[in-house]
This record gives structure tokens, C-alpha cells and sequence, in this order.
């Protein structure tokens, strides 16, 4: 989901203004009736869908207790993904076979990556969260940490029940709003939902086809390029200048080569591409293309995103990762304090959160350049004693 943090603290339509999160939470359902009237639903359908709407503070407690991103890759990664789910996302490309096939001549998706998708989000369909979707997502619009991300959706999830495609009451999800056995939001549901079984009916939660192809839709949409590789690792030599490292450092593949960076197996695609160190130049390596940059569309956050690429290659054959001896990271006390630290240096990390995002590897990587250590944005305790 994209977490961007803006804080404004009114959204405005035309002739209407409307508090964007905050107060009380009558008077906040008030507002978003008001605002859906103002965007043309009547007030029969309006008053029908938020019938019985209350906010759920499990959802709350679910938001802020994402300490599982805090972990570095190579836990993270071994954590998700087992043997079984190896085994079972193999069985499930065989039965779905002609599925699959056709998600990747419609959309240009490979089967793998949808796999993924498929066991990260819900186990293969087993669970898919018991969350009521519309008291989440309303939970969480009020609440004020990132209501520009799920108010639109409350909107999407009315207009799914104009159309007959949801029940306010009954309709159950993940607990930030997603609905089916791939995790979609209303507003994709709306744009992306095939009815792929051909029953007349999207349905998310009980159709493994019409969820395989709305995701397949959707990536496509998000600017997914037919036929091209996502991730590929590699072996890397160590006089490498490690600060060409970096999700969004892309370069020709002419130039890693001549570098002397090497698929581990098989040939590396003549594409421009990232090299991407999630612990360090002493741990796993990978070139990410284009279509990496696809997956922070569906997430944002760097260790999920990079484990879900990874495990679509190992359900299409890759070979098990060199994890390598990676130095001793941060752990959640150490990583805030180093956010901390950086800040204070000027550097933007955005929340301290003790989670290694974007920002914060940026900010790493500039200070082990400017302190004279390798600069590959692995933080380490003796960068954070240097600091």
C-alpha cells in the first residue's frame, strides 16, 4: 500500500468543506456522508452503507505493531518463506496452469510474481483477514496518521455497494482495508476486478481465477513491462565502490559488467537495473529492473517488497540465495537512535520508526561516505559509535 504522510488537515470538493480525520466520530461519519451526497450518491444508499458503522481499535492496535518490518532481509525472508510454501506455490501454478498462461499473454505477468503475491498476502487464499473491511477503513480515515491513503477508499467501498459488489455489514478483510485472496483495496477492485471464471460475478474471495487476473490487471497497470526480469542476484567483487548501490541507482548493464558484476546463474538481461545490497557488501546482492519499481506500488516497505521479488524467482527456479556474512545490524532501540542521529546530522528519514526504509538508507550511505567506511547503507554499530 503507499504509505506517503500528508498531513493536511481539510479536504475540499467543490461547495463543501469537510474535516479529513479527527473529532468525534458522529460527527466525522456526518462529514463523510455529506461528502459522498456531494459526490453524487444519494442519501438512501449513503445512510444504508454507513448503517451500524463503529471504529474498530484492533485496527488501530494492527497499524502501529508492524515490528515484523523491522527485520532485516535475510530473517524477514527465511521467516516467509518456507519449503511448504515453496511446494504449495508450485502445486497452485500447476493447478491454475491455464490461468496463469493467460494472465501473461493478457497482462505480461509472470506467473512467480503473482505466486508470491498469492502466499504472502493470504497463504494461497487460506486466510484472508477477518476484519470488517468498511469499519476499517473508516477506523482508520479518522484516525490522523495517514487518512489521505484510506478515505478515497471508503468512497470506492460505497460505490461497490451501489453496484451490488459489497456488503458494509459482511464483507471482510485485512485489517488496512484490503478484500480478497490477493489484497486488493476498493479503489482497485473498482478499476481492476475481472471476472475472469466468466460467473458474472468479481469475486476476491472465493474465485482464484478472478483474483489472480485482477492482480494481473492491476500490476499491469501500476506499469508492469511484459516479458522482462524484476530481480536477479548476482556475485559482486569486492573492490566494488559500493556507493553505486541503492534501489535507485539504476545503470546499463554494459557498466555493471564492467565492473565485473555477474549473474549468479543464467544471463543478466540487457536492461538498466539497481544494484541492491539489503545487508551490506558482505550479504546477499541483486540487480533489481525496472520492474522492481512496480512492487512498491502494491507495498512500501523495502524488506517486503525485495522478499516478495525474490521468492517469485524461487517459485520459477532461482537458486536459494548466498547469504553471505553480513556485519552485525541495529536492532529496533539501536536503528531509532541512529534515525535520530541522522536527523540531527539534516537528513531526512522521515518517522523514527526504527525500521531501515528509503530515507534512512540514503542517509546511511551519505554518512559512511562522508566518515570514509563502505558506503553500501548497511548500518552498523560501529557507524552508529562513529555517529
Amino acid at each position: 500500500m503507499k504509505l506517503s504522510h500528508l498531513l493536511a488537515a481539510l479536504i475540499l470538493l467543490p461547495g463543501a468543506t469537510f474535516a479529513q480525520c479527527g473529532g468525534s466520530f458522529s460527527s466525522f461519519i456526518s462529514g463523510l456522508k455529506s461528502e459522498a451526497q456531494a459526490q453524487g450518491f444519494d442519501a438512501a444508499t449513503t445512510d444504508r452503507f454507513f448503517q451500524g458503522v463503529s471504529q474498530d481499535q484492533k485496527v488501530l492496535r494492527a497499524d502501529r505493531a508492524q515490528g515484523v518490518f523491522q527485520k532485516p532481509f535475510i530473517e524477514f525472508s527465511r521467516r516467509l518463506i518456507s519449503q511448504n510454501r515453496i511446494d504449495r506455490g508450485r502445486a497452485m501454478g500447476k493447478k491454475y496452469d491455464a490461468v496463469f498462461d493467460r494472465i501473461e499473454a493478457q497482462y505480461g505477468i509472470s506467473r512467480g510474481v503473482l505466486l508470491a503475491f498469492w502466499a504472502f498476502e493470504t497463504d494461497y487464499g487460506s486466510f484472508q483477514g477477518d476484519f470488517n473491511t468498511r469499519n476499517a477503513l473508516v477506523t482508520l480515515a479518522h484516525d490522523c496518521r495517514r487518512p489521505e491513503l484510506f478515505r478515497p477508499q471508503i468512497f470506492a467501498a460505497l460505490e461497490l455497494y451501489a453496484k451490488g459488489n459489497f456488503d458494509p455489514a459482511r464483507t471482510t478483510g485485512a485489517w488496512a482495508g484490503e478484500i480478497g485472496m490477493v489484497q486488493m483495496l476498493p479503489r482497485d477492485i473498482l478499476e481492476n476486478g475481472v471476472d475472469a471464471d466468466g460467473d458474472g460475478v468479481v469475486s476476491l474471495k472465493t474465485s482464484a481465477p478472478d483474483a489472480l487476473t485482477s492482480g494481473g490487471k492491476m500490476l499491469s497497470h501500476l506499469g508492469w513491462a511484459a516479458g522482462q526480469p524484476w530481480l536477479q542476484e548476482v556475485t559482486v567483487p569486492a573492490s566494488m565502490d559500493w556507493s553505486l548501490s541503492g534501489p535507485k541507482k539504476p545503470r546499463a548493464l554494459s557498466e555493471w559488467r564492467a565492473m565485473g558484476i555477474q549473474a549468479r546463474s543464467g544471463s543478466l538481461a540487457d536492461l538498466p537495473a539497481s544494484l541492491i545490497l539489503p545487508q551490506g557488501h558482505k550479504g546477499p546482492a541483486f540487480l533489481a529492473y525496472p520492474n522492481f519499481d512496480v512492487y512498491f506500488e502494491w507495498n512500501q516497505s523495502f524488506v517486503y517488497v525485495l522478499t516478495a521479488a525474490y521468492f517469485a524467482t524461487r517459485l520459477e527456479g532461482a537458486q536459494i540465495y548466498e547469504a553471505g556474512n553480513p556485519d552485525q545490524g541495529l536492532d529496533g532501540a539501536q536503528m531509532k537512535q541512529l534515525q535520530r542521529k541522522l536527523q540531527a546530522r539534516g537528513h531526512d528519514v522521515g518517522k523514527v520508526d526504527g525500521i531501515l526504509g528509503a530515507g534512512t538508507r540514503a542517509a546511511v550511505q551519505a554518512e559512511q561516505a562522508r566518515l570514509g567506511l563502505p558506503a553500501d547503507a548497511w548500518p552498523t554499530p560501529a557507524l552508529l559509535a562513529k555517529l
